[in-house]
């Protein structure tokens, strides 16, 4: 079952690379920034994605969120994404929380949420993310 929304931000892509010529395999750079359970955060993150079948896209990334307070919550997903013709990318998967902190988000600690994550065609990003219990 989802919960409440975990997770919003916004942001932009920050950089892009071809990391194989072979699929081709495409890795991209993040920054946004945020809330997580009512906290403000600044996050950074790295996803790569190749094609497959379909016309889809399939990606795993990692980051990490970062509160004002020294609050560090790191991240591992991966999903599916769709390219529109105009551009954008959009993106439904899942993320794996980690987190050693003993403050306000230390109960995101081996949570799983489900996101949605949308990019259009200049690299603005907005993200939504949902505790799955």
């Amino acid at each position: 079952m989802l919960g409440e929304i975990l997770t919003e931000s916004k942001g932009k892509i920050t950089s892009q690379r071809v990391l194989s010529a072979d699929g081709p395999k495409i890795e991209a750079s993040f920054s946004s920034q945020g809330k997580v359970k009512g906290v403000e955060f600044t996050e950074l993150g790295t996803f790569w994605s190749v094609p497959r079948p379909g016309g889809v896209m399939f990606g795993e990334g990692n980051g990490v969120m970062m509160t004002k307070e020294g609050e560090l919550v790191s991240w591992s997903g991966n999903g599916i994404g769709r390219m529109g013709a105009d551009g954008k990318a959009s993106y439904r998967g899942a993320i794996y929380l980690q987190t050693s902190s003993t403050g306000k988000l230390a109960s995101l600690n081996n949570v799983v949420s489900v996101f949605e994550f949308e990019v259009d065609a200049q690299g603005n990003s907005t993200e939504k993310s949902w505790e799955w219990k």
